[in-house]
C-alpha cells in the first residue's frame, strides 16, 4: 500500500495542508475567505482520499463545489490558483459552450478530452525535464561533430595491419586531455563560440491544413484524419544557419524527444487526468432551467442530462485511451442573478454538496487588490514602466480614488468587479504609458488631483463612460 500512496502522491508539487493552502491563496487573492476555505479542505481531502486503503480508495467522490457570486470577484482565479498548488491538469470551460447531444456544437465529453490532452503535456514536459541533462549531452556531442567533422579514414578497407593503426589512433585520441575535441569541448561550455554561426538540419514537418465541421460528438475525427495525413505527407528537412546558442537548444530538443517514452508519459497523462484533474465549469447558472421553452433555452436541460454522468463518473473515450471522470474536481461557477442553484436537475445539485458565496467586492478591497498581492495592478504597472527608466509612485490618496472610482462606475453601470480595476488604470496611465520612452521627467507622482483631473470628463458624462469604462 506504501508504494501505491507514493505513486498516487507523485502528481502533487507539496502536500499543503488546508491552513497553507489559504495562505498561499491570499497572497494572489484578497478576501472570500469561506471560497478558499471550501477549496483548501476539497483539495486535502485528495490527498487523504490516496491515504485510505485501496478499496475504499475508489468510493470515496470528489467534493464538489459550486462557488456563487457576481463575475470579477474571484471564483475563476481562486480555481486556477488551486491547480497551480497541487500542479493538476486545470481546464476552464463555459458551460454555455456546450449543446445537447444531437444539436451541431460542442458535446461536455471535449472537455475530458481537453484536460487530458493538458494533462499529456504537462506530463511531456516533467519527462523532459527529468531527461533534460542527458539530452544537453548528447547535442554538445553532435555540436562538437558539427564543429569538428570526424575525417574518414580512407585505410579501414586496408589489412589488419592499418585496422590495429586505426584502433591505435582512437585509443590514443581518447587518452589525449588536449585532444582538439576536448579544447572545443571547453571553448563551447564556457561561451566563447557562442557568436560562431552553424548549419543544421532541421526536420520540417508539415501537415496540411485539415477542418472539420463536425456535430457533437465528433471532435475525434479532426485529430484522427490530421494523424492520418501527416503520416502520408514525408518530413521535409531544411538546413538552417543558426548561431551556436540556438543549435544548442536545437539539438537538445531533437534529443530530449527521443528520449522520452511516450507510452510512459500517456500513461502518466491519464492518472493525472484521472486522480488529480481539475475542471472549472463557469456559467453553469446559463444552463438552469428557466420558464423559457423555445429558441436557445430549449436544449439547457439537455446538456445538464448530458453533464450528469460525466460529474457522476463515466469513462470517456479519448485519443489517448479511456479515461475514468470518477475523481476530477469539478469547481462550478455562476452569477445565479436570474436562475437559483435549485434550478439545476436534482442529480446534478447532488453531484456539488459544498456551495459558498463569494462577496461583492468593496472599495477598501479595491484598495487591498490594488496594492497587496504579488501580482498587484499597481506592482504591474510600475514594473512596465520601469523598462522606460519611469518611477511611477502612487500615494495613498491616488489609489484611495483610483478604488472609489472603480466602486462608482461598478455601481452606475454594469458591475464587473475586480476587472473594473484594469479598464480604470489603463485609461489613467494612457497618457504617461504613450510618452515614456520621450519623457525627460523621469519620476512620475501619481496624486488624487491626478486620478481626479484624468477620469473627471468621463465620470461625468455616463454614456461616454459606459464606452470608455
Amino acid at each position: 500500500m506504501a508504494k501505491d500512496v507514493v505513486a498516487a502522491n507523485e502528481g502533487f508539487m507539496k502536500i499543503f495542508t488546508p491552513r497553507e493552502t489559504v495562505s498561499e491563496l491570499d497572497k494572489y487573492i484578497i478576501g472570500q475567505h469561506q471560497a478558499k476555505r471550501s477549496v483548501a479542505i476539497a483539495l486535502r481531502n485528495r490527498w487523504r482520499r490516496q491515504q485510505v486503503p485501496r478499496d475504499l480508495r475508489d468510493e470515496i467522490a470528489p467534493k464538489n463545489i459550486i462557488m456563487i457570486g457576481p463575475t470579477g470577484v474571484g471564483k475563476t482565479e481562486i480555481a486556477r490558483r488551486l491547480a497551480r498548488l497541487a500542479n493538476s491538469p486545470f481546464l476552464k470551460v463555459e458551460a454555455t459552450k456546450f449543446t445537447e447531444v444531437g444539436y451541431v456544437g460542442r458535446d461536455v465529453e471535449s472537455m475530458i478530452r481537453d484536460l487530458t490532452e493538458l494533462a499529456v503535456n504537462m506530463a511531456k514536459k516533467q519527462e523532459q525535464e527529468r531527461v533534460k541533462i542527458k539530452a544537453r549531452e548528447l547535442a554538445e556531442e553532435k555540436m562538437l561533430d558539427i564543429l569538428l567533422p570526424k575525417r574518414r579514414d580512407e585505410s579501414r578497407d586496408g589489412d589488419e595491419g592499418d585496422k590495429e593503426k586505426v584502433l591505435e589512433v582512437v585509443k590514443t585520441d581518447r587518452q589525449e586531455p588536449d585532444s582538439t575535441r576536448e579544447k572545443l569541448r571547453r571553448l563551447l561550455r564556457s561561451g566563447k563560440l557562442d557568436g560562431r554561426y552553424v548549419e543544421l538540419e532541421v526536420t520540417n514537418k508539415t501537415t496540411p491544413m485539415v477542418e472539420i465541421f463536425s456535430g457533437a460528438g465528433l471532435e475525434e475525427m479532426e485529430f484522427n484524419i490530421k494523424e492520418v495525413f501527416g503520416n502520408l505527407f514525408p518530413a521535409r528537412k531544411k538546413r538552417r544557419r543558426v548561431k551556436v546558442p540556438e543549435a544548442m537548444e536545437i539539438l537538445t530538443q531533437e534529443e530530449s524527444q527521443k528520449l522520452i517514452d511516450m507510452d510512459n508519459v500517456v500513461s502518466e497523462a491519464v492518472r493525472m487526468t484521472e486522480q488529480n484533474g481539475i475542471i472549472f465549469l463557469d456559467e453553469i447558472d446559463k444552463i438552469a432551467g428557466s420558464e423559457s421553452k423555445y429558441g436557445p433555452d430549449v436544449s439547457r436541460e439537455g446538456v445538464q442530462r448530458d453533464l450528469l454522468p460525466i460529474v457522476e463518473g463515466s469513462t470517456v473515450t479519448t485519443k489517448y485511451g479511456m479515461v475514468r471522470t470518477d475523481h476530477i474536481l469539478f469547481i462550478a461557477a455562476g452569477a445565479f442573478n436570474v436562475s437559483k442553484p435549485s434550478d439545476l436537475l436534482p442529480e446534478l445539485q447532488g453531484r456539488f454538496p459544498i456551495r459558498v458565496e463569494l462577496d461583492s467586492l468593496t472599495d477598501a478591497d479595491f484598495i487591498r487588490i490594488l496594492k497587496e498581492p504579488k501580482n498587484a495592478l499597481i506592482t504591474q504597472y510600475k514594473a512596465l514602466l520601469t523598462t522606460e527608466s519611469i518611477t511611477l509612485v502612487f500615494e495613498e490618496s491616488a489609489v484611495e480614488e483610483i478604488a472609489r472610482i472603480a466602486g462608482e462606475v461598478n455601481n452606475r453601470m454594469e458591475n464587473i468587479g475586480a476587472r473594473r480595476l484594469h479598464t480604470v488604470m489603463e485609461k489613467l496611465l494612457d497618457e504617461i504609458s504613450f510618452d515614456a520612452p520621450d519623457r525627460d521627467e523621469k519620476n512620475v507622482v501619481i496624486d488624487k488631483d491626478y486620478v481626479t483631473e484624468k477620469l473627471k470628463n468621463i465620470l461625468e458624462d455616463e454614456n461616454l463612460s459606459r464606452y470608455i469604462l
